[in-house]
């Protein structure tokens, strides 16, 4: 399959895409297929005047991105200095003290306010997951996704450093997320604990909880999955979001099993992918997922939410208008603030005091 290189916010895993597949004239196939000729798509109409000024500027220094396929210090390089500028942009807006500690034998880095935890979430934590294809994202992308949530929240949030490919492969993530789960439920009950991550993050929270159940623990007391959830990537956002962010539609979606970590796991699995399990979803605490329309992630996001309905899971499904994937990484966009609050006001509500 031929790769071409995309933007590295607006893909799912931080991937990459086979050439685009449109035909020359318009039309629709027997199947359900449909095809246009090249096209222009003007820019959402309903997203906020920074998104629409912030968008172009987001997709040309994502094209500067190594694609997935490139050495691996070097992708851990390019995006280590990308979320260490996000980072140190975000601690302007939303000052946290930041530590370095090991839990169990796993790295984490505890970001707590500068302000203070609030007392009513002195026996609370959030772990969260950090995105980056399961590849990259380690410490400073951790960061990216922490500092607003504590500094807003008053509360402390835990980012884990779980290994990753192309070292190690599938579920070793997600042992590693259950070893520092079980140390804190010996300081915490488990309805005062959180968990979120976005993108692969988001995608390896659903893992987490899945797991926690197979082996028997209790789950947390709520789980917010963003631009990443309980199934693979597929259904109309697969092809749709790939057009909107200037990429063409691909011949073939991004997969998990284009990553190096799921090479060799068996996609039917239920631990890799929980969605496959209604007896699995119906054990799960109550979530909240977040999408944008340009997200790649969104219709898995959808179906996902839909999901745990059925199985009787309370959750609170957001989609912002205009927005690609992992959007709230750039905290000046007030699409992001408003991320910010429904993440903080979900644990908040959901979490035991």
């Amino acid at each position: 399959m031929r790769h071409r290189h995309l933007s590295c916010i607006v893909l799912l895993l931080c991937g990459s895409l086979a050439a685009t597949a449109q035909d020359a004239r318009p039309g629709v196939k027997p199947d359900g297929t449909v095809t246009a000729p090249t096209t222009s798509v003007p820019y959402s109409a309903l997203a906020s005047p920074q998104a629409r000024a912030f968008f172009p500027k987001m997709l040309a220094a994502g094209a500067k991105a190594p694609p997935i396929t490139a050495p691996i210090a070097e992708s851990r390089a390019f995006y280590d200095r990308m979320n260490s500028d996000r980072a140190a942009r975000m601690e302007k807006l939303y000052p946290v003290q930041v530590r370095h500690q090991t839990i169990a034998g796993v790295g984490a880095d505890v970001v707590l306010p500068a302000q203070g935890v609030a007392p009513e979430n002195r026996r609370r934590v959030l772990l969260n997951l950090h995105g980056g294809a399961f590849l990259w994202g380690a410490h400073s992308g951790a960061l990216v996704e922490s500092i607003p949530i504590a500094s807003l929240g008053r509360i402390e949030v835990i980012g884990v450093d779980y290994r990753q490919g192309p070292e190690y492969s599938y579920p070793t993530a997600s042992v590693d997320v259950a070893t520092v789960y079980r140390e804190l439920l010996k300081t915490h009950r488990p309805e005062q604990i959180g968990i979120y991550g976005c993108s692969a993050g988001g995608i390896l929270t659903g893992q987490a909880v899945a797991r926690f159940i197979h082996d028997g623990l209790p789950v947390p007391g709520a789980i917010g999955m963003f631009c990443g959830a309980l199934l693979d990537l597929a259904g109309d956002a697969s092809f749709v979001a790939p057009l909107l962010n200037g990429q063409g539609v691909p011949a073939h979606p991004l997969g998990l099993d284009a990553l190096p970590y799921f090479h060799g796991a068996d996609p039917h699995d239920p631990l890799l992918q929980p969605g496959l399990s209604p007896a699995l979803l119906a054990k799960f605490p109550p979530a909240l997922l977040i999408t944008g329309t340009r997200d790649m992630a969104l219709s898995s996001v959808v179906r996902s939410n839909e999901l745990l309905r059925q199985a009787d899971v309370p959750t609170e499904l957001r989609v912002w208008e205009g927005m690609w994937h992992a959007f709230f990484s750039d905290p000046e966009l007030p699409e992001s603030q408003q991320a910010y609050t429904a993440i903080t006001a979900f644990f908040d509500h959901h979490l035991a005091r």
